[in-house]
């Protein structure tokens, strides 16, 4: 089965929310170790368009925020449910949750 690195950027303030989720919906699993995820700080960037809603900045103003980006895994089978567990708990209008496959050079 293939397995997915997960990423997500959040405001500080939504991180354990987002956690959660994740792992309610079968992420962070790493042989014996369950709720498995990282962390670390960023700063995100973007432009609301007009017709925008954005959960902090101003239509058509660039606008710059500390982020936390949060990572963790899952199986392909699991990335509809942990996608739509983080978008029901996400403050942003549009979140960024990427999947992207992770390389197994056991496997045959």
């Amino acid at each position: 089965m293939t397995r997915l690195k997960i990423e997500i950027s959040v405001p500080e303030s939504h991180v354990e929310p987002i956690i959660d989720a994740l792992h309610a919906a079968g992420a962070g699993r790493v042989g014996e170790y369950t709720r498995c995820s990282s962390t670390w700080r960023i700063t995100g960037r973007w432009r609301p368009s007009d017709d925008a809603r954005p959960y902090q900045g101003t239509a058509g103003v660039v606008e710059t925020a500390p982020e936390i980006r949060v990572e963790s895994v899952c199986e392909r089978g699991q990335a509809a449910a942990v996608l739509a567990a983080v978008r029901a708990v996400h403050p942003y209008e549009e979140a960024v949750v990427n999947f992207l496959p992770l390389y197994d050079p056991t496997a045959g």
